[in-house]
């Protein structure tokens, strides 16, 4: 599976200080329209895929990390130079790391399979994705989630 996606893949932040390694194909990617990533991504939403945790390193400085305001166990990486906003932790059980999609070196390949959040969508926000939910996802949607989008979603050219 690794030959079809070309893999591994570097990321960086903005200034290049902090170096990612994807290793892993991604599980689904994403475009969240909700009021936080609007605002934490200076955009209509942001973008990003999800990466099983043991497919993803990081080298660089010590990141500069901040829980999540709903208090919901969710750590936003940032990077302690430039400030970007790199990836999102959840809890060791879920298993992935959000990685911020314009992260990669090269992410032209990228398109949003889900989109979530929409009911905070910005009115002109058009991202084409197949599959919408007006908040998340149940957690009982993911494994189809994650295999139509193994079957039918966006991989490098």
């Amino acid at each position: 599976m690794s030959t079809d996606w070309k893999l591994p893949w570097k990321a960086h932040c903005r200034c290049g200080a902090v170096e990612m390694t994807v290793s892993a194909p991604p599980l689904l990617t994403m475009a969240c329209h909700c009021r936080g990533c609007q605002r934490m991504s200076a955009s209509a939403y942001s973008c990003s895929m999800a990466v099983p945790q043991d497919g993803f390193a990081v080298d660089g400085p010590a990141r500069d990390k901040r829980q999540s305001e709903d208090n919901d166990g969710y750590t936003h990486n940032f990077c302690p130079q430039c400030h970007s906003w790199i990836f999102t932790e959840f809890p060791a059980e879920m298993g992935f790391i959000n990685l911020r999609a314009t992260m990669l070196d090269d992410p032209s390949w990228f398109a949003p399979f889900v989109e979530t959040q929409t009911t905070e969508k910005l009115a002109f926000a058009e991202t084409g994705a197949p599959i919408s939910y007006e908040r998340f996802p149940e957690m009982g949607d993911y494994p189809g989630l994650i295999q139509r989008f193994s079957e039918e979603g966006a991989k490098p050219a």
